[in-house]
């Protein structure tokens, strides 16, 4: 038998089976069991409809972790439209072009956020904007509750919709330039689901805070795989340690996620609130993914914090999700330092590591090649970029999304980041990985935060250089930081400069925008490479 997936299956299985079970908790503690969630969904539907919103069409959502982004996500899947999610930290420009890009016939915002769109209006192509709390936001908006007043809690005639239609569009963090709209399907992201679901330990009895942006390829895929599993939504608009932990208390949570940042920042206020409470009655477990959490950071969090930690590595490409160290048996057998690495392929997954023939590299734990993956929860294309699409998919081996990210791969099939190709720094003819830097910096006791990037240099072609930020009421200097490096690295990847900032620009999962710190220190240069 052959059933078409689609993401409407999910909503309708929570109905099905838990229609009594509180599924949402809004950011105000208002509870909506999954009936009540379902009404609210469907009266999206149909005030979109009346809006003229139809299958294929687009529609946009800027809005922190709330009841209304759950909301807005599955009224539009079953219209057979297209949910367009933003990163409510893009500048309005950045908003003018993915409206313009993805041709949105509808943008609903946050109060918080609304202003700017505001500010790009009269140059996107939408035709209705509904915000929440409207009338907190400056300019013509019709207000969220008052549209859904308006509307009929009936489900609506469903289209005929296909699992290769398109589901959604999630937008790449823009680390590296222009961010590239990646088109899903409902094949992919009901794909995906599943596969997250397997490998996170989701069941009906999951209690899940939203601590991760839910823009971020829809929440790692966790609006679907909680929803379908019957489980509960804990929203919380943005993270806050405070707010977090009073929240794993309040409703006893088992599950949340972050990026190492958030952990990061959990473990800083757990040191200045060593008495906080940080579970209710059962077991919590975070995954974590964006780039490999330092040992230090893992061993704090799971010995002392108390919480069991699930590394996973992905791309808003993949789904994400597409390879992970939690392995009970490896983990056995290699102790904590396994879950530094990105891990190995989740189930239905096909990951390599490729030389640059396309030629698998040895699985030796040492040689470097690009990771390599094919999987029914990769995205279908980037929107409106057929040559990207066709690079992604064949630069060294046809028919694989090629990542960009360099790593090595071991005999157990378990995949170690080395640092994305761009990042390489070359100083003096030798190869410096500035992962590995960077991992041996947060070592420190006195960095909060660090990154690492080649700056130019007549004498090297590539200095390496770090930028630390120290933590509170530290005040380390920068030969300090050289010779605690010097203990731990060779000496060719020691930094040869250390600056202090404030703090690192970064996207809203946690990720370093690199490129952003390197066209800082290359303004100027022919090339963001160094001659030597």
């Amino acid at each position: 038998m052959n059933v078409e997936m689609r993401t409407t299956d999910f909503l309708d299985r929570a109905v099905d089976c838990y229609s009594d079970v509180v599924g949402v908790v809004a950011h105000d503690g208002t509870e909506y069991t999954y009936a009540e969630f379902a009404e609210q969904v469907n009266r999206v539907s149909n005030a979109l409809s009346g809006m003229g919103v139809g299958q294929g069409d687009r529609v946009a959502l800027l809005a922190p972790n709330t009841h209304y982004f759950l909301e807005t996500m599955y009224g539009v899947n079953q219209l057979g439209a297209v949910f367009v999610p933003m990163n409510y930290l893009l500048t309005p420009s950045d908003f003018e072009y993915i409206l313009d890009d993805c041709e949105a016939r509808v943008v609903i915002a946050d109060y918080d956020y609304a202003e700017k769109v505001e500010a790009v209006r009269e140059s996107v192509p939408a035709e209705g904007f509904v915000g929440y709390r409207a009338d907190d936001i400056d300019g013509e908006w019709t207000d969220y509750e008052d549209w859904l007043a308006g509307a009929s809690a009936d489900a609506p005639d469903r289209p005929e919709i296909a699992e290769d239609d398109d589901a959604s569009i999630n937008y790449t963090s823009g680390t590296t330039g222009d961010p590239k709209g990646v088109v899903r399907t409902h094949r992919t992201e009901h794909w995906h689901a599943l596969v997250l679901n397997q490998h996170m330990e989701v069941a009906d009895d999951d209690t899940y805070l939203w601590t991760l942006p839910m823009f971020h390829c829809n929440g790692w895929g966790h609006t679907y795989a909680i929803t379908g599993m019957g489980g509960t939504h804990v929203c919380q608009r943005t993270f806050d340690p405070e707010g977090t932990l009073r929240r794993v208390r309040e409703h006893d949570v088992s599950y949340l996620s972050g990026a190492p940042t958030v952990l990061n920042r959990l473990i800083a206020y757990y040191d200045d609130h060593p008495d906080a409470v940080t579970t209710g009655e059962r077991e919590v477990r975070i995954s974590t993914a964006g780039s490999a959490p330092a040992t230090a950071t893992l061993s704090t969090v799971e010995e002392e914090i108390g919480w069991r930690v699930i590394h996973l590595y992905g791309l808003t490409e993949t789904a994400p999700m597409i390879t992970t160290s939690h392995s009970p048996r490896r983990l056995a057998q290699r102790g904590r330092d396994l879950k530094v690495n990105q891990g190995s392929e989740m189930i239905a997954t096909d990951v390599r590591v490729v030389d640059d023939d396309g030629r698998d590299v040895p699985r030796d734990g040492a040689t470097i090649g690009e990771i390599v993956v094919r999987g029914n929860q990769v995205m279908d294309r980037y929107l409106n970029k057929p040559d990207a699409t066709h690079e992604a998919f064949n630069a060294k081996l046809p028919g694989y999304f090629h990542t960009g990210d360099l790593a090595t791969i071991d005999e157990d099939g378990m995949v170690a980041i080395q640092d994305r190709s761009k990042d390489i720094i070359i100083s003096g003819g030798e190869n410096v990985s500035s992962i590995g830097v960077e991992d041996v910096l947060y070592d420190h006791p006195d960095v909060a935060k660090a990154a690492v990037i080649p700056t130019p240099s007549d004498e090297w072609g590539e200095a390496v250089t770090a930028l630390v930020v120290a933590k509170s009421g530290a005040s380390p200097s920068a030969e300090a930081i050289r010779e605690f490096a010097g203990e731990h690295l060779a000496r060719y990847q020691v930094p040869k400069r250390v600056e202090f900032v404030d703090d690192l620009p970064e996207t809203a999962t946690g990720k370093v925008q690199k490129y952003q710190l390197r066209q800082e220190y290359w303004e100027g240069e022919e090339r963001l490479v160094g001659q030597g």
